[in-house]
């Protein structure tokens, strides 16, 4: 089980306010199944929450420390049927084939307001291999040089 410092526990309850529960335990309790949806969440996302449907409070607290302890979790909060469980996200490394050239990559665009009283706008943007991103934040597509056709018959 992992042991969170009480201001990291208080910044994830603060992130984990605006979550709606993408797991619920009905009737049958913590099965094998429920489980693995549990891990996936977590692997996913990191924190998650989770709705216990059920009135018996000792086995809500029993299923919370169950979960914590199979998988490795961080308990953040219990309130009331809702528990709120963090795990850091399990990066996966993707391989990219020799073949395919550049692929979509993500670009942040930051552009001032008109005014110049207001913030900024943040945008993120995918761009595809033959774009680029002009100084005044614009999307261009790169074209090829144009040749001139006089130094090709000169030359």
């Amino acid at each position: 089980m992992i042991k969170l410092t009480p201001v990291e526990r208080s910044a994830l309850r603060a992130e984990a306010h605006g979550l709606k529960p993408i797991v619920l335990i009905g009737a049958d309790g913590l099965t094998a199944n429920v489980l693995k949806e549990i891990a996936l969440g977590l692997d996913s996302h990191g924190l998650i929450k989770v709705r216990v449907f059920g009135d018996d409070r000792e086995a809500r607290i029993a299923m919370y420390e169950s979960i914590c302890e199979q998988l490795k979790a961080a308990p953040v909060q219990h309130i009331g049927k809702l528990l709120v469980l963090y795990r850091p996200k399990v990066e996966t490394e993707k391989s990219r084939s020799a073949t395919a050239g550049k692929g979509m990559r993500e670009v942040t665009i930051v552009k001032a307001s008109p005014s110049g009283t207001k913030r900024p706008s943040v945008t993120k943007v995918l761009l595809k291999g033959n774009e680029r991103v002009t100084q005044g934040g614009n999307v261009k597509r790169a074209k090829p040089r144009q040749k001139s056709t006089k130094k090709t018959v000169l030359g």
